[in-house]
């Protein structure tokens, strides 16, 4: 009986050992073939043109393909949701997103992933502010006529959105917590409608990214009113921030990174982290997020998921708050 139990013992130890030493050897070569990289929305926008140039850097430090893989849907869900279903080896990683990891947890009653007990945060890429535009012949000049406005007629004054739960609505919401105001959203299929029915004077208002925004304030299309950042943008030095307004919890960044599902190895996600990290040294990367009034991220993934956390803390209060509910 007891050379059977000795006998069971070296055994699993060794089978153990041997598991171990494999496993040690395939994070040792990884990776030896093409990864995926899932981005939660449509080709074109934003969060695809950067997990484009990530992808692309990061082959070239990994020395093997990397194929983007757009799964578009729900908010990004869909996308995320996939990634967190993934074989843990990291051959399938993807692009974490504001609303899919911090917001839509609180959002959606039926999530089918958790955000923090499903995916392995890898890196921040990027955080950037939005800033609260007009129509150029809007009477309002300053926040304060806006919300002097809010406060004379609750509910006359409108705000646009690429859709429910998004930045461009919560920015509006906190403002609005903020101010002890009331304004009425009106969502749109994408940003860009929703901007394109400000400067057609259907709408009273909107934050957007500033990236998206820029070429129509440079153009005198839209008025800039405040920005979202603590501090001023260099990008639009005489636009006051809203923390310097007096409204510091309306401070709200749009930001992405790399993420994989629970369970990747860490050597694995090292790896990903450094040739990430890599990545953003990149002078051409670098000057494109600059002059989007992007902040670089970087960092480890414990940074990232300390900001996942923090995230999702202060959006879901807002979401509660305001009694946000899908569409």
């Amino acid at each position: 009986m007891k050379l059977t139990k000795l006998f069971t013992f070296y055994g699993l130890s060794l089978f153990c050992a041997v598991t171990g030493m494999s496993q040690a050897i395939a994070q040792d070569s990884y990776p030896n073939k093409a990864i995926s990289f899932i981005v939660p929305y449509a080709a074109g926008g934003g969060a695809d043109s950067r997990s484009r140039q990530m992808a692309q850097k990061m082959s070239v430090i990994l020395k093997q393909p990397i194929i983007v893989d757009n799964k578009p849907g729900a908010g990004g869900n869909i996308g995320t949701e996939f990634i967190a279903r993934a074989a843990p080896d990291g051959y399938t990683i993807g692009m974490g997103n504001f609303a899919p990891m911090a917001v839509n947890k609180t959002l959606f009653s039926n999530l089918r992933y958790d955000p923090e007990g499903d995916i392995t945060p890898i890196m921040l890429i990027e955080k950037g502010p939005l800033v609260l535009v007009v129509n150029p012949n809007s009477p309002y000049k300053n926040l304060q006529e806006i919300i002097a406005a809010a406060k004379a007629k609750p509910g006359a004054l409108t705000f646009s959105s690429g859709g429910i739960g998004g930045s461009h609505q919560l920015s509006a919401e906190i403002f609005k917590q903020s101010a002890g105001i009331d304004m009425i959203h009106v969502p749109y299929r994408s940003g860009a409608a929703g901007l394109t029915d400000l400067m057609a004077g259907n709408v009273t208002m909107m934050f957007d990214q500033m990236y998206s925004a820029m070429p129509s304030i440079k153009a005198d299309k839209l008025r800039p009113i405040a920005i979202t950042s603590k501090k001023r943008s260099p990008l639009l030095p005489n636009v006051p921030s809203f923390t310097e307004l007096g409204f510091p919890k309306v401070e709200v960044l749009n930001w992405q990174g790399l993420i994989a599902p629970k369970g990747t190895p860490k050597a694995i996600i090292d790896k990903l982290n450094a040739a990430g990290n890599e990545v953003l040294k990149d002078p051409q990367l670098r000057e494109l997020m600059l002059a989007q009034a992007n902040e670089i991220g970087g960092g480890t993934p414990a940074d990232f998921a300390d900001l996942i956390r923090a995230e999702s803390i202060k959006w879901g209060a807002v979401v509660r708050i305001a009694k946000i509910k899908p569409e």
